[in-house]
C-alpha cells in the first residue's frame, strides 16, 4: 500500500516591520459609514458628532463607536469646546490620502461619473481641506505659474515679490508668504492631485489663505454642510482678471 506523498504546510506569511501597514488603516477606511464620515470631512472643516451621524445615516450612538475607531487609527484629531466635541482630519497627508483613494476607485468610471449634473457644481469649485479645488483650483494654479507668480523649489513653490505685489494689488493678504523676505525660505505651495480633474491643483498655506480671503470677501460662497463653491456676483467682478472662466458664468 502505498503512502500519501508528503504535502508540506503552507508557509506562515513572514511578519516584517518593514511593510507598509496598509492592511489596518485600508480596514478602518473600508467601512462604508467610517468613508462618508471623512468624505463629509474632505472640505477641511470641523464637525461635531451629531454633524457626523446626520451625514453618514447613522444615530448618534452608533457614530461615537465608528469615531472612536477612526480616532485609534489617528485619522481624526478631536477638539472639546465646553460640553461638545468636534472632529476633523488629522492632518493634509490624511486629506490627499483619500483623494487618491477615490481617484482609483473612479479609474474605469471617471468621465461618466463627472459629467453627471448632479456633479457640476462640484467638478468646477469647491473646498479641499481648506484649498480651492475642481476646474477653479486647476487653473487658479496654472495663471499663477504661467503670470510666474510661483517659482518652483525642490518641495513645492515660493511665493516671488512679483507675485505677491500682484496679488496685494487684487486685495489678498499674503504678507510674510514672499520669497524676498525669509532668510531661508519654505515653500508656500505644493501640487495636489484633482479628484475630479486628474490634474494638480495647489495645496498649502497660500491657497489656503487665498480661499480664506475668498470667503471672507464673498467672492466665493459655501452652503452649509456642501463642499462646493459657487462664485458671486462680486466675485465674477474681483476674480475675472486672474480667473478668465468666471467671466462664462
Amino acid at each position: 500500500m502505498k503512502s500519501a506523498p508528503f504535502t508540506a504546510a503552507p508557509a506562515a506569511p513572514s511578519a516584517t516591520p518593514y511593510e507598509p501597514k496598509l492592511a489596518s488603516v485600508a480596514a478602518v477606511i473600508a467601512d462604508a459609514t467610517r468613508a462618508r464620515m471623512l468624505s463629509y470631512l474632505l472640505a477641511g472643516d470641523y464637525a461635531s458628532a451629531g454633524e457626523l451621524a446626520r451625514a453618514a445615516s447613522v444615530t448618534p450612538a452608533t457614530a461615537s463607536g465608528h469615531l472612536g475607531k477612526l480616532m485609534a487609527a489617528e485619522l481624526l484629531v478631536c477638539e472639546q469646546r465646553g460640553r461638545h466635541r468636534y472632529y476633523r482630519l488629522a492632518d493634509d497627508e490624511v486629506a490627499h490620502a483619500l483623494e487618491a483613494v477615490a481617484l482609483i476607485a473612479e479609474r474605469r468610471t471617471h468621465t461618466a461619473t463627472w459629467a453627471n449634473p448632479t456633479r457640476q457644481r462640484l467638478r468646477f469649485a469647491r473646498c479641499c481641506y481648506g484649498h480651492l479645488a475642481g476646474q477653479l483650483g486647476v487653473e487658479l494654479f496654472s495663471q499663477l505659474l504661467s503670470k510666474e507668480w510661483l517659482a518652483p523649489v525642490s518641495d513645492g513653490y515660493l511665493l516671488t515679490a512679483h507675485g505677491k505685489a500682484a496679488l496685494d494689488a487684487m486685495g489678498f493678504a499674503v504678507d510674510g508668504m514672499d520669497q524676498a523676505k525669509p532668510s531661508t525660505p519654505t515653500r508656500v505651495a505644493y501640487r495636489c492631485l484633482d479628484w475630479s480633474e486628474r490634474r494638480d491643483h495647489m495645496a498649502g498655506k497660500l491657497p489656503k489663505a487665498l480661499l480664506a480671503h475668498c470667503l471672507q470677501q464673498g467672492w466665493l460662497r459655501r452652503h452649509d454642510g456642501e463642499r462646493a463653491l459657487e462664485v458671486t456676483p462680486l466675485g465674477r467682478k474681483h476674480l475675472a482678471g486672474l480667473l478668465p472662466s468666471v467671466n462664462a458664468l
